[in-house]
């Protein structure tokens, strides 16, 4: 499996399954897609603010429904979370038919075209990391997520930062080697993570004063 970032905006995505499972992949997608949830019953996790959003529809779709019920919703995503095996097949096959991609909660491993793994995410505001066991070990993934979250704290902030750096740059007439260079010198800069960690010094003036440095530097080593 190659891993993708897929954009949802204005796109529907569709679930199958109002438990645990359900819930924890509404919450998923209801930041940027339109979700909806058909389940005969809802966790208690529905109940949480985050999920606010989410349409839940109260029904207990048989497997022979499954097509109608795709073609209903038009989603872009469709989640088999139930805890029937024949309705998470019907969803499967209801889904390829109709041209979604499709993702199977009791599916773990190899996995057919059309079909994708939900992988664990850690975000800091525009940066996220994507972390995939293939739906080998959620539990690996749920803690390598755990590990990376600390690791990229103010990534968001750099990741702002270094983009106002390098129009600015090439605003200035900066070549474009001078450019990457110029940024790579701030983002791998401890003082510069340190001022996004602490607001002291300013980061936009620690960043000038790391590539003013890396500028000298290769200036003398050009001599």
């Amino acid at each position: 499996m190659i891993p993708l970032y897929h954009d949802f905006s204005d796109a529907r995505v569709l679930v199958f399954g109002g438990g645990s499972v359900g819930a924890r992949k509404a919450r998923r997608f209801a930041r940027e897609a339109g979700v909806v949830v058909v389940s005969p019953a809802f966790d208690d996790r529905f109940d949480d603010p985050e999920l606010a959003s989410v349409d839940r529809v109260r029904a207990a779709p048989e497997p022979a429904d499954a097509a109608d019920w795709v073609d209903r919703f038009d989603p872009a995503l469709v989640v088999a979370a139930t805890d029937d095996g024949d309705l998470n097949r019907a969803v499967d096959a209801a889904a390829r038919d109709h041209g979604a991609l499709i993702n199977r909660t009791d599916q773990s491993g190899g996995r057919d075209v059309d079909s994708v793994v939900v992988p664990a995410t850690v975000r800091d505001d525009t940066v996220s990391v994507a972390i995939s066991t293939g739906g080998k070990s959620p539990a690996l993934a749920r803690y390598l997520r755990q590990q990376i979250e600390h690791e990229i704290e103010h990534a968001g902030a750099m990741a702002e930062l270094t983009s106002a750096l390098r129009t600015d740059l090439k605003t200035a007439g900066y070549a474009a080697t001078d450019r990457r260079e110029a940024v790579r010198s701030v983002v791998r800069s401890s003082s510069v993570w340190k001022a996004l960690h602490t607001g002291t010094p300013n980061p936009e003036k620690e960043a000038a004063r790391v590539m003013a440095v890396e500028h000298d530097d290769n200036e003398g080593a050009s001599r």
